[in-house]
């Protein structure tokens, strides 16, 4: 084959973008759409958010770049994917959390999960979450000592996350749903403030960087889950949907985490069982498992079903070969 038209044959791994906004714009917006909670964060929790985010960004870039150049590779720090990851590692810890232990958390997100797959476009889960799952099983002390808002009349250095107190059973000492819905509870930045996450995502979607059907579905599968659970045990049953969708890690998680373009699927119906999965898998972990959080463990479940979900949803829409019978 001639070698000119061979190149125009030339296959490159995902995120496929067909516009303007190349692969450094997108991790870029998506950054800016994560600022608002990261002020909220630091207004709530102290300026050791902003340090603690710009150790994991240093971490993940300053990784990225050290195995591009052992390996020989292109350096891709420019393409602003590890900023991002470093970032959402940042989320996924509390403002508390040793740096030392997040910069292995960085680690891990970035060699292990990412480079080592190819770099870019080829890991196989979402390199945060699967970061996070490690230094909760790592690290569970400081991964669930959480720091009290500064705002907060507890007397006390650490507190539970809203969750937490659930789980504990204390539920008349959960927080109001304003109060979840506004950023002033316990928790990780990435579960502190859901209005701010909301305008962030929001802001994604307006700029077509996400789409909006992981997102709903998975929020809408928590809500109606929650909604039927405490129906049918005579618990108040819409406050305690609302509860559900704010608290943890619900908001994070739907429009920033879930709608990775790598590890989420193509097709809308795939989108579509993507955020259902996630729903349910979350509300059963809630509801039924030991830990009171299941948000990490079911985008990573769903990450790990991508690739048979596509297989899935390419065969419903388009059909497959019939084998020729003889």
């Amino acid at each position: 084959m001639d070698k000119k038209y061979y190149n125009n044959l030339a296959v490159a791994s995902a995120p496929h973008l067909v516009t303007a906004m190349d692969t450094s714009k997108t991790m870029m917006m998506v950054i800016i759409a994560l600022m608002p909670s990261l002020l909220v964060s630091t207004y709530v929790f102290g300026f050791r958010c902003i340090i603690l985010t710009a150790v994991c960004v240093a971490a993940s870039v300053g990784f990225e770049w050290l195995y591009n150049k052992i390996t020989g590779k292109r350096q891709t720090v420019g393409d602003l994917s590890a900023a991002l990851t470093g970032v959402l590692i940042a989320f996924n810890v509390p403002s508390c959390f040793p740096y030392w232990m997040a910069i292995i958390g960085c680690f891990i997100a970035i060699v292990i999960v990412k480079q080592l797959y190819g770099g870019v476009g080829r890991n196989i889960a979402n390199p945060a979450i699967t970061a996070r799952i490690v230094l909760f099983i790592s690290f569970a002390t400081e991964m669930t000592t959480w720091p009290v808002p500064r705002m907060s009349d507890i007397d006390a250095a650490t507190s539970a996350t809203p969750l937490g107190v659930l789980a504990e059973g204390s539920a008349a000492d959960l927080p109001t749903n304003m109060e979840m819905f506004l950023g002033f509870i316990g928790g990780s930045m990435g579960e502190v403030s859901a209005i701010a996450l909301l305008i962030g995502g929001l802001f994604l979607i307006w700029k077509k960087i996400i789409s909006p059907i992981i997102p709903a579905c998975f929020i809408g599968t928590v809500f109606v889950i929650a909604l039927i659970y405490y129906a049918a045990n005579g618990g108040d049953a819409l406050t305690m949907a609302i509860f559900h969708v704010l608290a943890g890690g619900v908001m994070l998680g739907a429009f920033f985490m879930a709608t990775d373009y790598v590890t989420s699927p193509i097709m809308p119906l795939g989108k579509v069982i993507m955020g259902v999965g996630c729903g349910v898998i979350t509300m059963v972990v809630r509801l039924w498992g030991a830990y009171p959080e299941g948000v990490s463990f079911s985008i990573l479940l769903m990450n790990l079903c991508t690739p048979l979900i596509d297989q899935l949803c390419i065969k419903l829409t388009y059909g497959g070969a019939k084998k020729n019978e003889k």
